[in-house]
């Protein structure tokens, strides 16, 4: 059996994808990098020390101003835990941090539409809502100071190092800390630093959806989704979107592409929504829970996680509905039949250009020392 030709396809697709989407990476992971370099890490635990609708909200802030990494957030997470952070405000911040960054936004409207980026930043906080009230009836005092015991031995997860890191500049202005010769340096650190946590993310991701793309038929995807059934694929999508996501391994930006197959295979709108929501109850990171926290603490974040992520998307799909907006066709944009130069080559390589200035910044000031800490 010739397994060139496919395998060439499938490779062929997650390339395609990547040049699709290389220049919003860039942007994205540069925008970050700037509000990570004018937002300090230290300030966190001070800022969330209870699960109110205020320190909820500030950290639906600080998670939007922080890096897309899902092992790096789960990682800072325990972090301002350990330090004395509340823990449901602790996972808000979690939850902000993989849905309403900037890098994730780009790279959903340019790969399936505003719909998409609109659904997670309208479901964003109504999630975390909902998981601070499934936390509040699950989640006893008892439980939390386990928790906190077992965070307090420090085992290791992934992104720690990454996860302490603090560059921020915090003297002056707001203009001046971000045009300031440290303000660059910090953001060019952040930048390199945010692209070495998620690159195995991205390029896992392109990979299973290019592979998806290329040898799975789509009326597998037609049945799976029960496409012929509109009622229950409207209920049955948020229920396995996560299941789907947990399974992939693929977390961060990396889980778009692979969405973006999902949803030209037929998943209902709620359902591809329910799964870029999942990435944060990926296998490896439930792992990384029992380390931290231990089982039963790991047991409850996930089920709350799940119910939260379920209904948040069925309910974001019939509030779209209602209101009109929901995509009238499926056509994401997942790769272009050649690469040509057209706006996307010439957006890639501006971009390219700015990623290198950062990369020899990073370079002349430290960077790769930093780096070697990160893990």
């Amino acid at each position: 059996m010739n397994l060139i030709a496919p395998l060439g396809h499938a490779l062929w697709m997650a390339f395609a994808m990547l040049w699709e989407i290389l220049w919003p990476l860039i942007l994205g992971f540069g925008l970050s990098a700037v509000v990570q370099a004018v937002v300090s890490k230290s300030e966190m635990t001070r800022l969330l020390p209870d699960d109110s609708p205020r320190s909820l909200a500030i950290a639906c802030g600080l998670g939007a101003a922080s890096s897309s990494c899902s092992y790096a957030a789960v990682a800072l997470a325990r972090s301002i835990f350990r330090k004395g952070a509340n823990f449901t405000a602790a996972l808000a911040f979690q939850l902000a941090s993989t849905n309403l960054v900037a890098e994730l936004t780009i790279i959903i409207i340019v790969l399936m539409g505003w719909q998409f980026a609109a659904a997670e930043f309208v479901g964003g906080p109504l999630m975390v809502v909902l998981m601070a009230l499934l936390l509040k009836r699950f989640l006893s005092r008892e439980l939390v100071a386990q928790a906190r015991t077992q965070a307090n031995k420090g085992l290791k997860g992934k992104m720690e190092g990454h996860a302490e890191m603090d560059m921020s500049v915090t003297e002056g202005s707001l203009w001046q800390r971000v045009t300031s010769n440290d303000g660059f340096t910090a953001t060019s650190h952040y930048f390199v630093m945010d692209w070495a946590a998620v690159w195995k993310d991205i390029a896992g991701g392109l990979l299973i959806a290019g592979a998806v793309a290329a040898w799975v038929p789509p009326d597998f995807w037609k049945e799976f989704f029960l496409v012929s059934n509109p009622v229950a694929a409207k209920f049955w999508g948020p229920l396995v979107g996560p299941i789907v996501a947990a399974l992939s391994f693929v977390c961060s930006v990396g889980n778009i592409p692979l969405a973006a197959v999902l949803w030209n295979g037929g998943i209902s709108f709620g359902g591809v929504i329910a799964f870029i929501y999942a990435d944060l109850i990926v296998l490896p990171i439930i792992d990384i829970y029992r380390k931290y926290y231990g089982w039963r603490a790991a047991g409850i974040i996930v089920g709350v996680f799940y119910v939260a992520m379920a209904l948040t998307a069925l309910l974001i799909e019939f509030l779209f509905e209602l209101l009109g907006l929901m995509p009238s066709q499926r056509s994401a944009q997942i790769v272009e039949t050649s690469i040509s130069f057209n706006y996307t080559t010439v957006l890639n390589i501006i971009f390219l250009a700015v990623a290198a200035l950062l990369l020899v910044r990073f370079f002349r000031t430290g960077g790769p020392r930093m780096l070697a800490h990160m893990e």
